[in-house]
């Protein structure tokens, strides 16, 4: 159930922050093209839009394992050391993204007091995109390195 709605929390963070950007961009260029002055704001939002849709992307992407895969090297170890990299990477990759996730609410913490300076929210909220991405891509990782050693002793 936590399962599910985690993915929906990200799919529609996705969604919706991807919208975003499509709007603004769309003001930015319909602006170009008629006498109406660019809002000073859509360049700033269009920058948080892309990095919040690719913070609730990124969880999803490790979900469904869409990340790229250099397997015409892979393919080409030994038995034994691909088995070993199957375990080791998603511990590997787990461990740095914790460390993100952990050192993202420290810089969450600091950029509270500052503003951004066209939209005026305080860039906080524009760094909490980091705790998402490596949160969600921790969560996932877990699944993944349980699935990795259940298989082992099967």
């Amino acid at each position: 159930m936590l399962r599910k709605t985690v993915g929906r929390i990200l799919k529609y963070g996705a969604l919706l922050s991807t919208w975003g950007l499509i709007i603004t961009v769309i003001i930015q260029i319909l602006c170009r093209f008629t006498p109406i002055a660019t809002p000073s704001w859509t360049e700033e939002a269009s920058r948080i839009f892309f990095i919040y849709a690719m913070s609730f992307a990124a969880g999803l992407a490790m979900r469904n394992d869409f990340y790229v895969h250099l397997d015409m090297f892979y393919n080409r170890f030994p038995l034994k050391l691909q088995q070993f990299l199957s375990k080791a990477i998603p511990i590997i990759t787990f461990s740095l993204f914790a460390i993100m996730a952990i050192y993202s609410i420290q810089f969450i913490i600091l950029g509270i007091p500052e503003q951004s300076p066209s939209m005026g929210f305080n860039m906080g909220m524009a760094f909490f995109s980091m705790f998402i991405m490596s949160a969600s891509i921790c969560y996932y990782l877990i699944f993944k390195i349980r699935k990795n050693f259940k298989n082992k002793r099967a």
